[in-house]
Order: structure tokens, then sequence, then C-alpha cells
């Protein structure tokens, strides 16, 4: 299971984009918690701390709120144009019971005995979808393909997933395969005719038309 990482929050008064580069500026990011029936929260969260958990690649936190923690999944992060800066988070009440669905990485591990013989590993599939309860989700789906040889793959149906954890991936859809490398051939090359040759002229030779007649 994921390590739960437990962020402390500011409750925030104030919306928009002027309070918004206002908290930034503070090192703090706006943020929504809701679900569960229960009253959506307007909260602001340390990017420190919240950066720290994406690099661990937790998606569930404990967010602290008027001293008393509720257990959150990472709903949608919006992130600036250029894709660094965390703008605003959507965070998701969630229970140890309830069942989510989450896409977790796959890790290879080992090198295949297809690829030390010169084959070429292809990696179609890097992240599966999973359903799974709030407790047993994992941080990846790990993958032995020591065994791969050329010619052959693993497909999602092959896997060996955690108890209790259900992939909604297509079960035929290949996840890593060996093949054999494709050589291509030499290209022929042609001479190219030199400048100022001339070609032979074809001769022709004509038969005679009459056997030359003997002499008397």
């Amino acid at each position: 299971m994921a390590e739960t990482i437990v962020l402390a929050t500011k409750p925030r008064s104030g919306s928009g984009s002027r309070e918004a580069k206002r908290l930034r500026k503070q090192g703090l990011v706006p943020a929504i918690i809701y679900g569960h029936k229960e009253t959506p929260e307007a909260v602001a969260v340390s990017r420190e701390e919240f950066e720290t958990a994406v690099r661990h690649h937790t998606h569930t936190l404990e967010v602290q709120t008027n001293g008393k923690k509720q257990t959150v999944l990472i709903q949608e992060v919006q992130y600036d144009h250029l894709g660094k800066d965390v703008l605003h988070l959507d965070l998701l009440r969630v229970s140890a019971t309830d069942k989510i669905h989450v896409t977790v990485p796959i890790e290879l591990r080992g090198l295949s005995a297809g690829a030390k013989g010169g084959g070429v590993l292809i990696q179609p599939l890097h992240d599966l979808h999973i359903e799974c309860l709030v407790s047993a989700r994992p941080d990846s789906i790990r993958v032995k393909i020591d065994e791969l040889q050329v010619g052959q793959a693993i497909h999602v149906r092959e896997l060996q997933v955690p108890e209790g954890v259900k992939v909604l991936n297509d079960p035929d859809a290949v996840v890593v395969q060996i093949k054999v490398p494709v050589v291509q051939p030499e290209p022929t090359v042609v001479a190219a005719p030199v400048e100022g040759a001339v070609a032979e002229p074809e001769v022709i030779t004509k038969k005679k038309e009459k056997e030359e007649e003997p002499e008397e």
C-alpha cells in the first residue's frame, strides 16, 4: 500500500486569481475538499509538502482541517501553461472502505533473457487502470521479465496483482514483449555513367542475298 502523507491545511475565504496569486507567493496552493455528502471546504496547503507527495507517487493523503484528520484522494491537479507550478487542487474525501478507480505505474523487474541475446524490448503499456479499496491501493504493479525470450510477450491477463485489486485494462493488451531486431538491407550501389563516354555502335551484318557463282 502507498505511504500516507499528512498535509496541514489553512482555511481560506477568498477566491479568484488575485487570491490564488497571493497564496502562491506564500508557498501555498489553493485547494477544495469535497465528497461524502459533506460541505466542500476551501483550504490552502503547503506547495512543498504537496510536491514531496507527488515525487513519492502518492495519490492518497491525510489532511488536517479544523483540528480533525480526513483521508483524501488527489482527484485533479491544475498546473500553469508550462506544466511546472501547481495552481489548484481538487481533493476527494474517501474512507478505507471506499472503492476507487486509479492509475498506477507498471514497474519492470529484471533483465530479460531475450534482450540479453540481442532482442529488442518493447513496452506498449506503462500504466494500469485498477479498482481497489483505498486501503489496498498499491504503489505500482511489478512485472518480472527475467525469463522473457525473443518472440514472447506478457499480457495484462498474465499479471500478478495484489489481492483485492481488479485490473480494468483489456486482458489481451500487451504489457511488454521481446521482438527480433529488424536488420535493414544494405543499399545497392549503382555506378553512375561517365560524362562524355560514347557508347560503341552495334554492328549489324547482313547476309549476302546471293552466293557468288563459281568461276568457270
